[in-house]
């Protein structure tokens, strides 16, 4: 972001915090794709991530005041969300929690055959990209929230070691060492087991019919190829420093707009009797 937008967005959050609405809309505009992706990143799915999204920015809202432009804004948001989502236990994960082994048990054993066909009419090649979207971004499930936290904010967002340690709350050292690391566990499941991704035998093709059964594809609801894309990644982009090889494998990491579900839910909070609670906060 360059000298004359900071102007601008720190202009429009002072005057969002004397209750500017117009002011509070485009402050909002401009981090809800930031934190829906990375609330999408952190809890699995679609409809958790709407859900968390909304909680996130209503505390983005009732904390404005505070923000005193000592870091970047984007980087205040993110420790707001982060602190947020770390701990956040309404999703779908936090209740049957994955892990590595789990995963690769059932790509070795999952039963495919003798499986009808469940596709409802929809094109196979729509399906099995759905599914290879959903299940890596499922697979960062495999990993403990604050690794978690460590792998989106280095591999998808590519934020500075320095930036990220403060928003963890680590030294950049033991953040780009902890990145490393659980960038190689990712990089070396996807070798092992993934078709798409790496050298292994797992392709989605064959798996649909046993997704559908299983409730990990819908057809009837494809959130990750009809989710229109976003260049989130990019704007917040702060000169990650190359610390290992694997930048490149991770291709999956994209970043999507925001449901309209939730820009309607930011829209009728605004135009509701609850935004003058929040502007006199």
């Amino acid at each position: 972001m360059n000298t004359k937008e900071n102007q601008e967005l720190s202009t429009l959050i002072d005057q969002a915090t004397t209750g500017n609405k117009a002011a509070l809309e485009a402050v909002l505009a401009d981090v809800q794709d930031l934190v829906f992706n990375l609330s999408l990143r952190m809890l699995g799915t679609f409809h958790d991530a709407e859900d968390a999204s909304q909680d996130i920015l209503l505390k983005v809202m009732t904390h404005l005041s505070s923000f005193k432009g000592e870091s970047a804004f984007t980087t205040w948001v993110f420790r707001i969300a982060v602190n947020h989502l770390k701990d956040y236990k309404k999703h779908m994960f936090a209740q049957f929690p994955l892990s590595f082994e789990f995963y690769g048990d059932d790509i070795r054993n999952g039963k495919l055959h003798d499986i009808p066909d469940l596709t409802q009419n929809v094109e196979k090649a729509i399906l099995a990209e759905e599914l290879k979207l959903s299940c890596t971004n499922v697979m960062l499930q495999c990993l403990d929230p604050e690794s978690r936290c460590v792998f989106i904010l280095g591999t998808m967002f590519q934020v500075d070691s320095r930036i990220a340690g403060d928003i963890l709350g680590i030294t950049p050292e033991a953040y780009r060492q902890r990145l490393s690391r659980v960038r190689k566990k990712m990089a070396d499941f996807l070798s092992e087991y993934c078709g798409a991704y790496g050298n292994g035998a797992c392709h989605c093709a064959d798996r649909i019919n046993y997704a559908i059964q299983s409730h990990r594809l819908a057809p009837d609801r494809l959130d990750f190829t009809t989710a229109k894309p976003s260049d989130t990644a990019a704007e917040v982009t702060a000169a990650m420093e190359e610390i290992d090889g694997y930048s490149q494998q991770f291709s999956f990491c994209r970043t999507y707009q925001s449901p309209e579900r939730l820009k309607q839910m930011l829209q009728d909070f605004l135009n509701g009797p609850a935004f003058s609670t929040v502007s006199n906060a």
